[in-house]
């Protein structure tokens, strides 16, 4: 062990325990900072990646909302075509006229009737794709069916690209 001499350096100890104390707090608040900011992020991506989803869930909702009301409407063929060029994109209603030919029926809805009401649960997100659940509910009140969708949509346009059943 160093012994220190206090009667000849009495302020080599002085400095010491001064170095030590600053060394120690310099620590302290490198450590403070790093700490408190890892916590945050974590929970701020969460919530972003949340509000990213509900916002493409919000959109998925407006386009199905929209345009079942379209196509039960006696003339709606040309709103429902406009609503497809607004929210789909042009792969995806590329994809759908030729679902349409083989399957005869729609491809949005993949069925050929309309369904009495429908609701959107949002889904995950991740490069630079946001899922987002339909279910479509067909039939009466006391017997239902239903029908699952996931509907895919990109973070950069917020056009839906893709409808799996």
């Amino acid at each position: 062990m160093t012994r220190l001499s206090t009667t000849r350096h009495p302020r080599g100890r002085r400095v010491i325990g001064r170095t030590l104390l600053a060394a120690a707090l310099l620590t302290a608040v490198a450590a403070v900072p790093a700490a408190a900011a890892v916590a945050p992020q974590r929970t701020t991506t969460a919530a972003a990646r949340d509000d990213v989803s509900e916002a493409e869930a919000q959109q998925v909702s407006h386009f199905y909302a929209s345009y079942l009301d379209a196509v039960a409407a006696e003339d709606g063929g040309n709103l429902a075509t406009a609503l497809r060029g607004f929210y789909l994109t042009p792969e995806l209603r590329q994809e759908l006229r030729a679902w349409e030919k083989t399957n005869h029926a729609d491809g949005v809805l993949r069925a050929q009737d309309v369904p009495a009401a429908f609701r959107v649960t949002a889904g995950d997100s991740g490069a630079g794709h946001a899922w987002t659940h339909v279910r479509l509910t067909w039939g009466s009140v006391a017997h239902p069916t239903y029908t699952n969708l996931t509907v895919q949509s990109e973070l950069g346009t917020g056009k839906i690209s893709g409808i799996r059943g």
